[in-house]
């Protein structure tokens, strides 16, 4: 897109967007100055509603948003304007904002604007309409309006690539690919990137990362990104769940498969989150870990009862081959947490379906050591529709996960508790870190919703992760 703002262009070929609140009486200027009326019965504002009318040989597009929309509910009403309106559009389109409308709504307008021209016919012989070359005119009465439209074409620009990592089918989205994107990502936001496999993987002591990838002809890559700003003054650390595709391992899955290309989207929220905050310079040091495999099954696949080692130095039975997010996770915090010492730690994964279980498909479970950290996720998350609940992690729960062969084992076997129990799993790889959060988001990463027939991406967590540093600035 090629944005322009506050320009004086006018033009036939212009579809002009406008989005109002809804009340009882909706009114815009036409481009000669006339105001133009519209009646309550036929457009007020309503949320998700959409008006077209044309007015002095313009066609005018009304998106309604309702009473006192929330930032998801804005951005997915915009998003609709080039995903689903793209019919009405020729060489460029002009989005004005109405006097007085409120500077919390601009950004989520922005950012889904600028989605719209998402698509997933990556492979299709004849794809949905490119708006590469859409001159995108913005009016906007603001005194920071560029730097408004320049956050949000950022904002939307790492949302879409989180949305295209999850949704690429496996055999292109695989370790190798994820470790290549993140490579190509540090050297074009100035991050240090380190690829950790093979015998170095071994030698750093990342037994349970590799034992997930032992049955696949891909290879396993352990990813690490570091943002440093020379301002910050906190030290964050991320960890993202990065199974490409999981077959269950021997534990074979008995349904569901088609989907579990989507179990890489904690790596997709937290490289998403980690684009978006070296793109707007956030002053904060941070460290980003995927550890990134395929689960499959082979002669060499790893084996329900196999006794595994582990980065933080203990023993691990695997009781279940399909819970192997955790291991890769376990080996993932603690690298982290003893390599880096960051002041905060948060992982993000699609681990249970105990989470979905819990909270359907309306928001993340939440497990956190530190009442504060917890409480600033759930607050971040609320601002930009990005929920999440917490739950406990008392200590009663960690006897379900106890052994008799070894130090700790990898699922406890009972259809109870299991995103809890899955939480303590991780907390004990954790090295007693006084403020660490983890974020189930099984529910809430891949979805239905109104851009795509299918389930697809939803970039959750990229908001939520931006909206927390901030806060905490």
């Amino acid at each position: 897109m090629k944005i322009r703002i506050n320009t004086q262009a006018s033009s036939p070929s212009f579809l002009r967007v406008i989005p109002f609140l809804e009340k009882e009486d909706i009114s815009f200027s036409a481009s000669n100055g006339k105001i133009v009326n519209v009646k309550n019965p036929i457009f007020s504002g309503k949320k998700d509603s959409f008006y077209v009318l044309e007015v002095e040989n313009e066609i005018v597009l009304l998106v309604g948003l309702g009473k006192d929309p929330e930032y998801k509910s804005i951005e997915n009403s915009l998003r609709k304007v080039l995903h689903k309106h793209d019919h009405l559009i020729d060489q460029s389109i002009m989005l004005e904002f109405p006097e007085g409308f409120d500077d919390n709504y601009l950004e989520p307008a922005l950012v889904g604007l600028f989605l719209g021209d998402y698509h997933l016919d990556f492979f299709k012989k004849e794809r949905k309409t490119n708006f590469e070359e859409l001159e995108v005119h913005i009016k906007l009465a603001h005194k920071n309006a560029e730097k408004l439209v320049q956050r949000a074409e950022k904002i939307s620009k790492a949302k879409k690539e989180a949305f295209r990592l999850v949704d690429l089918p496996p055999n292109n989205l695989t370790p190798e690919y994820l470790a290549e994107w993140a490579v190509e990502m540090a050297g074009k936001y100035s991050l240090k990137s380190e690829i950790i496999s093979g015998i170095d993987a071994k030698d750093k002591g990342l037994e349970a990362f590799l034992a997930v990838g032992r049955g696949s002809a891909k290879e396993p890559k352990f990813i690490i990104l570091e943002y440093r700003h020379p301002e910050a003054k906190t030290h964050l650390g991320l960890v993202g769940k990065g199974v490409t595709f999981d077959t269950g391992g021997l534990n074979i899955k008995t349904q569901g498969m088609h989907h579990m290309k989507s179990d890489m989207g904690g790596a997709a929220a937290v490289l998403g989150a980690t684009q978006v905050i070296a793109d707007l310079k956030i002053p904060i040091n941070l460290t980003t870990i995927v550890p990134a495999v395929e689960n499959a099954v082979d002669k060499d696949a790893y084996l329900p009862s196999e006794i595994i080692a582990s980065h933080a130095g203990l023993s691990i039975e695997v009781v279940d081959t399909d819970a192997e997010g955790r291991l890769i996770l376990a080996d993932g915090l603690s690298y982290l947490i003893e390599t880096y010492k960051p002041d905060q730690v948060i992982d993000m994964a699609t681990l249970t379906g105990s989470a979905v279980g819990t909270f359907g498909y309306e928001c993340a479970a939440l497990f956190s050591n530190d009442s504060k950290l917890s409480e600033s996720l759930q607050n971040a998350g609320k601002g930009v529709g990005e929920k999440s609940w917490p739950l406990p992690i008392w200590e009663e729960y960690a006897r379900e996960m106890d052994s008799e062969i070894a130090d700790i084992r990898n699922y406890h076997g009972k259809p109870i508790a299991g995103a809890i129990t899955a939480a303590k799993f991780l907390q004990a790889f954790t090295h007693e870190h006084s403020s660490w959060a983890h974020l189930d988001i099984a529910g809430v990463a891949f979805a239905d919703t109104d851009f795509a027939k299918t389930k697809s991406g939803t970039a959750f967590g990229v908001g939520l992760l931006l909206k927390f540093i901030e806060n905490q600035l």
